[in-house]
């Protein structure tokens, strides 16, 4: 009755997600880039600086969540004048919506590899799925924090029209944005 009674109590953990951890963004490891063209001539390329989120990971379960968020005042092209124009009402508008976030919704495994993770990305106010495909992921145990590091690259494409970004567009600009996410988080 007892071996019964504790194989009952581990089933019933196993089943709550007991084995889930809690992992925070490393934000010297953690970074949100965006390319789109210019003309057809080159591409403008820029990321966000200041950045924060937490990840749960249950490794066993094949389940997780993200929440991250972006400092879109945070902007960063290397060229302040167009760092002040996305930041302005004509392309970002940070200083109506100081926040870009992605939320998951589910994650998807190749084996013990996460291959993709489903969300919501809201941008100026509006909320539109994305999914992030993982060009790589995994975990190993760091040297210098000695705790466990999980993460990878991630990449989607978004039509930056559907979150209301128009500027441009009558002039050739393409509606698509590149998005890659460098993302590493340290189990808590």
């Amino acid at each position: 009755m007892r071996k019964s009674l504790t194989l009952l109590a581990a089933a019933a953990t196993l089943s709550t997600g007991v084995f889930a951890a809690d992992y925070a963004i490393d934000p010297t490891h953690t970074f949100a880039t965006f390319e789109i063209g210019h003309f057809g001539a080159s591409v403008n390329r820029g990321r966000f600086d200041k950045k924060e989120g937490k990840i749960t990971f249950d490794k066993a379960a094949k389940t997780g969540s993200v929440d991250i968020s972006f400092d879109v005042a945070s902007v960063n092209t290397g060229t302040a004048g167009f760092d002040k124009h996305l930041q302005s009402a004509d392309i970002l508008n940070a200083e109506k919506f100081p926040k870009a976030q992605f939320v998951s919704t589910k994650f998807h495994f190749n084996g013990d590899k996460v291959k993709s993770v489903d969300g919501n990305l809201t941008l100026l106010g509006k909320t539109q799925p994305v999914t992030l495909k993982a060009n790589q992921f995994n975990c190993f145990e760091s040297p210098m924090l000695k705790r466990e590091v999980c993460g990878g690259d991630f990449e989607a494409t978004i039509d930056r029209t559907a979150f209301g970004v128009n500027y441009g567009v009558d002039w050739g600009f393409p509606k698509n944005v590149r998005l890659v996410l460098q993302v590493e988080a340290v189990k808590q």
